[in-house]
């Protein structure tokens, strides 16, 4: 992914110019002044840090108003508010973040591990995994392991969100254990991953619901 320069919106309103100014100025120059244009100078560049702090605060926002609407559903299907982010390193604009984390059981497997999470990009999500740093077992530790230049693959940066469920599970890795993707799980271990924001929070529910009563009442979602 090539490389982004990122600026800080001008905030300066520039003052308005006399309409007998704009005509002579048309008239010497055969050029129309614009009163959005702004010098170079008057840039301030952001530092990746800079854009990767903005990015990280409106992904954790979305992240805790999205763990608000779970948990208002149904007093019976709660979810952990685990909120942390990350952002991509080569643009630090575009990041996900992990809102919650809990166990299910499914037709062949029981007490499966899983992490939700949002993107602010859509991308290729791919089986191949591979941990940037050892974790614990517990659901609350769940995926903050996920490495986006192994897990992302084909990412499109344009204004679109992506939500998306993984499977995950223990592995030792030496004297350490760490999470990594449960391939065991529809063979690439995701979940789910979606762009439509309802199908995302049905889907989610569906898992916390433990029992055939309430997965019915999750179903009624229209």
């Amino acid at each position: 992914m090539a490389m982004f320069r990122y600026y800080a919106a001008n905030e300066k309103v520039p003052a308005s110019v006399p309409a007998k100014a704009l005509h002579t100025n048309f008239l010497r120059t055969g050029r129309i002044a614009r009163s959005e244009e702004w010098l170079e100078e008057e840039r301030r560049f952001l530092t990746h840090e800079e854009v990767a702090a903005r990015t990280g605060a409106r992904l954790e926002n979305a992240g805790k108003k999205t763990h608000q609407r779970l948990n208002r559903f149904h007093t019976d299907i709660r979810f952990p508010k685990i909120i942390f982010h990350k952002t991509l390193a080569a643009a630090p604009h575009l990041g996900y973040v992990h809102v919650t984390a809990s166990r299910s059981d499914f037709a062949d497997h029981k007490d499966i591990t899983w992490g939700f999470y949002i993107a602010n990009f859509t991308a290729e999500i791919s089986p191949d995994f591979a941990p940037d740093q050892a974790t614990g077992t517990t659901a609350e530790e769940t995926a903050g392991s996920i490495a986006d230049g192994h897990f992302f693959h084909r990412v499109k940066p344009g204004y679109s969100r992506m939500y998306f469920a993984v499977a995950m599970k223990s592995e030792l890795d030496g004297e350490k254990r760490r999470q990594v993707i449960n391939r065991e799980i529809r063979n690439n271990g995701v979940l789910f991953r979606t762009a439509d924001p309802k199908t995302a929070l049905k889907n989610v529910l569906m898992l916390g619901a433990r029992t055939a009563e309430l997965r019915k009442i999750v179903e009624a979602i229209g």
